[in-house]
């Protein structure tokens, strides 16, 4: 799959993160904008389901205004992902759905890599209190992720700045001041 411009193709996925006790568990639903590395959606909750997923991939398509015909969603083959409920949801609303092969290790990459980007942040917790306590880190990841980290896959800019469009008005600017300084 190929992005040319933002909310073309967005990826998504489910990853477990460790409660307060052994054999507790929340589930971070999270979509990816793949063009701009922007997390447009996510939620994080006590249990994987269908009808979350359902309900997060609505509200998401709302928030950021998609059209019928202008977007593919991509994720791999998890038991939420193949639902009858989420398969409908994107039909009625003409969005193309995409499942990585069978059996392929790397079947999700870009959802994986924010993942791995998540997990393996300093301040990350070996366990979550909370669900309290989850929601909040996973705020504070989210806004660092879209607002702050300069993303190396899309020449040091931040999520957001190439989700808004603004991405060849800040490569100008830098360059202009790299110019000077080269001066």
């Amino acid at each position: 799959l190929v992005a040319t411009a933002p909310n073309q193709v967005w990826t998504w996925d489910i990853t477990k993160l460790l409660g307060p006790a052994k054999w507790t568990y929340y589930y971070l639903y999270v979509i990816l904008d793949i063009y701009s590395r922007y997390v447009v959606g996510w939620m994080l909750a006590s249990r994987e389901s269908q009808h979350l997923a359902e309900r997060l991939i609505r509200e998401t398509l709302i928030k950021e205004g998609i059209g019928r015909d202008q977007l593919t969603i991509h994720s791999d083959r998890g038991a939420a992902m193949r639902s009858q409920a989420v398969a409908q949801l994107l039909a009625t609303l003409g969005v193309t759905k995409s499942h990585s092969r069978p059996h392929v290790s790397d079947d999700n990459p870009f959802s994986e890599s924010q993942f791995k980007t998540l997990k393996y942040r300093p301040d990350f917790p070996d366990r979550f209190a909370s669900q309290d306590h989850g929601l909040d880190f996973c705020r504070g990841f989210f806004h660092w992720h879209n607002e702050e980290h300069c993303h190396w896959g899309i020449g040091l800019l931040t999520p957001a700045v190439v989700h808004a469009g603004q991405a060849t008005a800040v490569l100008e600017a830098r360059a202009s001041v790299l110019a000077a300084a080269h001066a």
